[in-house]
């Protein structure tokens, strides 16, 4: 197959595929729920490498979309205008915007659509005069001016309404800090609940949405283990917050709405250039990788044993618990077994009266793994870029500090100069 025709599925040219595996990988009491994913590739000609990810496009949960057009009075039918076209409103929130988190931009552009254009509704007696008792309601007429003391008698001033809805909004767009706390943990329909005194038309509700992007997840697999098929390892996302259960878009999409041989999904390749295996195979490989960043490890030790690398392997993996979170046990011990995976370390947070994390065994490893450092080795890193990655940089120039004979500014220079953009072997992929 040409080169044109392997290069034709994209994020705008999705591959419909189908899934041959989907199942969950955590042991029994595990408070996580991790996914082992196998697409099909079919006859889409698509290729990739260790190190690659694929890209994935979810669509939105249809009790989400049902949810949203309910509270909004639309029957879905409706014909609206989008950044891929036209098509019905049901469509473009179901496969055009993401419906599951709330946009800054969609917040900030409410104030047009407000009932009542100003924020307080000013509440004054005209007449007062007593009729007649209705249904245990007192009916009463009174002629006055409302002013000073010209009130009727046992009149109590109320003062002035606010509209909720105006005040909350004012509040958000004006505290950038309470605009993010709002809309974290918020999808459209308790944005709705909240802004009750708003209305819109169909093609308005969709201004300042963000538009549907596709997901990409590190590949699990080298392609010659299992020729045709790409493996995922998720994590699936699930929260409770404001009253109702939530997932991830796409990895509750994933979850809950995709049956193994049944339900099409579009997917296309997301090429690396800097997160593969060095192509000296006697170079030696550290990995860190802890949680759903066992993937692309997974992948490259499965191409290491089809390579019949000379070099060493040595991983570090962790999570909760090894009852819950030791994803591919079997197939790692099977690896140390053949003398693949030379050395293995296993941290976990939540066994123990301390929590043990990857970057605390790297410390207690540091003068072995300089050695291994200075003789060249490659060191990987696959996982949460806000704490673990960041964690895990610190600890590798103390290690080079401590074990290289540098002070920390030059192991700083060291590992963020010569081994990240001079020799590029040390390589990162974090999210």
């Amino acid at each position: 197959m040409s080169k044109a025709a392997k290069s034709q599925w994209s994020a705008k040219n999705p591959y419909t595929s189908y899934l041959n595996e989907n199942y969950i990988l955590n042991g029994k009491g595990s408070g996580k729920e991790t996914r082992h994913i196998v697409f099909d590739l079919g006859d889409s000609g698509l290729e990739y490498k260790a190190g690659d990810a694929l890209g994935v496009i979810p669509i939105c949960r249809p009790d989400l979309v049902e949810g949203l057009l309910t509270q909004c009075n639309f029957t879905g039918e409706e014909i609206v205008d989008t950044h891929l076209g036209e098509c019905t409103l049901k469509e473009a929130l179901t496969t055009r915007y993401e419906i599951h988190r709330l946009s800054k931009k969609w917040i900030m552009g409410l104030g047009e659509h407000f009932n009542n254009s100003s924020e307080e509704v000013e509440i004054k007696i005209i007449k007062r005069k007593r009729v007649s008792e209705e249904n245990g309601i007192l009916l009463l007429d009174w002629e006055g001016t409302g002013d000073g003391d010209d009130v009727p008698e046992g009149y109590e001033e109320v003062g002035s309404i606010s509209d909720p809805s105006v005040t909350l909004w004012q509040r958000l767009t004006t505290d950038g800090e309470a605009m993010e706390d709002y809309i974290w943990s918020r999808d459209y329909i308790d944005a709705l609940s909240d802004f009750s005194n708003i209305n819109f038309t169909a093609q308005q509700i969709l201004e300042g949405m963000d538009r549907l992007k596709p997901r990409l997840y590190s590949i699990a697999s080298s392609p010659e283990f299992e020729p045709g098929t790409v493996h995922l390892t998720v994590g699936i996302v699930r929260y409770s917050h404001h009253g109702r259960d939530k997932a991830g878009l796409c990895t509750g999409f994933l979850s809950d709405m995709c049956e193994v041989e049944e339900t099409g999904i579009g997917i296309f390749m997301s090429p690396t250039r800097s997160f593969v295996l060095p192509e000296d195979k006697t170079k030696d490989i550290i990995m860190v990788g802890p949680g759903t960043g066992i993937a692309p490890f997974r992948a490259f030790l499965e191409q290491r044993e089809i390579d019949n690398a000379t070099g060493k392997n040595w991983l570090f993996f962790g999570d909760w618990t090894e009852e819950g979170e030791y994803y591919y046990k079997e197939e790692m011990e099977d690896w140390k077994k053949k003398g693949i995976l030379n050395k293995h370390d296993l941290a976990w947070s939540r066994t123990g009266d301390e929590k043990v994390y990857v970057q605390h065994l790297m410390d207690k490893n540091g003068e072995e793994i300089w050695k291994w450092i200075d003789n060249g080795a490659y060191f990987y890193v696959c996982g949460d870029k806000s704490r673990m990655a960041k964690d895990v940089h610190k600890t590798l120039i103390k290690i080079c500090s401590e074990h290289g004979n540098m002070d920390i500014q030059q192991a700083t220079e060291f590992v963020e100069t010569q081994m990240m953009k001079t020799e590029k072997r040390y390589l990162r992929d974090v999210y």
